[in-house]
């Protein structure tokens, strides 16, 4: 199966990090027939749009009221990307996130359903708390997991909504891990640390990183699947067309790489000895850290997808090189 070519393609978004990739990865495979939904806000992620080729713009609030009036509404749609959400992981409004990202998800979901359009959603590594419970995506009992934050919690609950509501297997659920790469400069503190350690270098020479308060983990040394943006897509795009793959998927590369790598493989983009200060991390955030993420990416496999993660040394240089350094977006 294929996405439609002549129905159109929903990504709410769509002018985010991962939501305008993915509109690049379109493009880039033919497809120009994708209505863009998203909140710009005062913030310049309008500039991820720029290069991107699109049929319609359609406002968060507004689609959210015209799927309410209408099953018909926006004509034609194969498939849904759902990968609008409030990402911040320090956001304290808990109202405000079972509003935008759980509730929001369910009428979605239960519209593209109706439509019999292919609903693909981005869930969150962030659900499967600090992994004690493991991270594994192969729908078992989602109840065991234990989010460490109300974003993670949020996005936690439509997976065991769609669980309960025997609709897991209609939808596709994409469990993110550590996605890095263009057009993340929107994001503040939320962007990765290979966007902050870049002007970090620039303005000091020197990058910043976490201390460890975990005897088992030196500083730096704590580890995280970092996944390069372009992967993340490929692979999202794979299970969209799979029309017997439903249910969680986890979106990694599989290998688990220390901060100190990360930091290495950015100072080698630009051409520079490493210089790493390790600094104390915010009270707030200690009891909250993951000290240890890995996809068991086995399930992505077996659905068929055969993306190779790009090394992160690769990523990293391709991000750095061709992006960062060149003052470019993906489609530029």
């Amino acid at each position: 199966m294929a996405l439609p070519s002549k129905r159109n393609i929903l990504v709410t978004g769509g002018a985010g990090f991962i939501g305008s990739a993915l509109v690049w990865a379109l493009n880039e495979s033919g497809h120009e027939n994708v209505i863009v939904c998203d909140r710009l806000g005062t913030d310049e992620k309008w500039k991820n749009l720029v290069p991107l080729r699109y049929v319609d713009f359609i406002d968060a609030d507004d689609l959210l009221e015209g799927v309410g009036r209408s099953k018909g509404y926006l004509g034609e749609i194969g498939a849904v990307f759902h990968l609008g959400a409030c990402s911040a992981t320090t956001e304290r409004d808990a109202g405000f996130l079972m509003r935008n990202n759980f509730a929001y998800t369910k009428a979605l979901a239960e519209w593209a359903l109706e439509l019999r359009a292919r609903f693909v959603y981005a869930s969150s590594a962030a659900t499967y708390g600090d992994g004690s419970a493991g991270m594994d995506d192969k729908d078992g009992d989602l109840s065991r997991y234990r989010p460490l934050n109300m974003y993670g919690y949020s996005k936690h609950l439509f997976d065991c909504y769609a669980q309960r509501r025997g609709i897991g297997r209609s939808v596709v659920g994409l469990k993110y891990f550590n996605v890095f790469g263009p057009n993340e400069d929107h994001k503040g503190d939320m962007r990765s640390v290979v966007h902050k350690a870049f002007g970090q270098i620039a303005e000091t020479g020197k990058v910043q990183l976490f201390k460890s308060y975990r005897p088992e983990y030196a500083d730096g040394e704590q580890l995280r699947d970092f996944l390069y943006v372009k992967d993340a897509v490929a692979m999202t795009l794979h299970l969209a067309a799979q029309p017997l793959s439903g249910g969680l998927f986890n979106i990694g590369s599989g290998v688990a790489s220390t901060w100190v790598q990360l930091a290495e493989a950015i100072f080698a983009a630009l051409g520079r000895q490493p210089e790493i200060e390790f600094v104390e991390m915010p009270e707030a955030l200690r009891g909250k850290y993951q000290y240890h993420t890995c996809a068991d990416i086995s399930k992505l496999e077996a659905a068929g997808s055969r993306v190779r993660p790009t090394s992160l040394r690769d990523a990293v240089h391709d991000y750095v090189v061709n992006y960062l350094a060149a003052g470019k977006r993906l489609g530029e």
